[in-house]
C-alpha cells in the first residue's frame, strides 16, 4: 500500500511537471514580449531623467586675457527649494547710471548679466558684436558686479552702464584665437545670436 501510494504522488508530480512545461511552452511568447516591454519602458524613463540635467547656458566661461585660455566654471547657484518665489516674471529696472537686474527662479548671475547686456544693447545697438563678445562681456560683468554669495529669487544685482561700456570695448580687443576659443560656448546659448 505504501508503495501504491508514492506511486500515484510521483505520477501526480509529474503531471503537475508536465501541465507547468506544456503552459510555460505554449505562453512563452506572451511571457518574453512583457519582459521585452518593461525592458523598454524601463529604458525610457532612465533616458527621460538623464536628459532632465542643467543645460549649458546655466553654466559660464571665463576668458584669462594673459593667455587667451577658456574655462569652463559651474555658476549652477542652487536654489534652495524651501524659497517661495516672489514673482514668476524676471524683472528690469533701468537707473540713469544702471541697470538693476532681479533674479526669479532658475536665474544666475550670468542669466542676470545677460539680460542686463541684452537691455543695454536695446538702447544701444551694436552690430559690430558676434556671439562670442556677448559670451565674453556677460561674463566680464559677472566677474565683475560686486555681487558676492549666491543668487535667489528676489536678488537684484546692479552692473552699471560704466561697467558694459567696458566689458564691450574689452570684448573687441580680443584676438582671433580668443574669439575662436569662445565661440564653443557661444554656440550653446542660441539666443546670444
Amino acid at each position: 500500500m505504501d508503495n501504491q501510494e508514492l506511486d500515484e504522488k510521483t505520477i501526480e508530480e509529474e503531471s503537475t511537471q508536465n501541465k507547468m512545461r506544456e503552459w510555460l511552452e505554449d505562453n512563452m511568447r506572451i511571457i518574453v514580449s512583457i519582459l521585452i516591454v518593461v525592458l523598454i519602458a524601463g529604458g525610457i524613463y532612465s533616458y527621460s531623467k538623464r536628459t532632465e540635467s542643467p543645460r549649458m547656458d546655466e553654466s559660464t566661461v571665463a576668458v584669462n586675457e594673459d593667455d587667451s585660455t577658456v574655462k569652463q566654471e559651474d555658476v549652477n547657484e542652487a536654489i534652495d527649494s524651501e524659497e517661495k518665489e516672489t514673482s514668476s516674471v524676471a524683472t528690469s529696472q533701468e537707473t540713469e547710471n544702471s541697470f538693476v537686474e532681479t533674479a526669479v527662479r532658475g536665474d544666475s548671475q550670468t542669466k542676470l548679466a545677460r539680460r542686463a547686456l541684452a537691455d543695454f544693447l536695446e538702447k544701444n545697438p551694436d552690430s559690430a558684436l558676434t556671439a562670442e563678445h556677448k559670451i565674453y562681456i556677460e561674463d566680464y560683468l559677472r566677474k565683475n558686479s560686486g555681487h558676492t554669495g549666491r543668487v535667489s529669487v528676489g536678488t537684484s544685482i546692479e552692473f552699471s552702464k560704466d561697467l558694459i561700456k567696458d566689458a564691450i570695448s574689452k570684448s573687441k580687443n580680443l584676438n582671433d584665437n580668443q574669439l575662436k576659443n569662445l565661440h564653443k560656448y557661444a554656440v550653446r546659448v542660441p539666443s546670444l545670436s
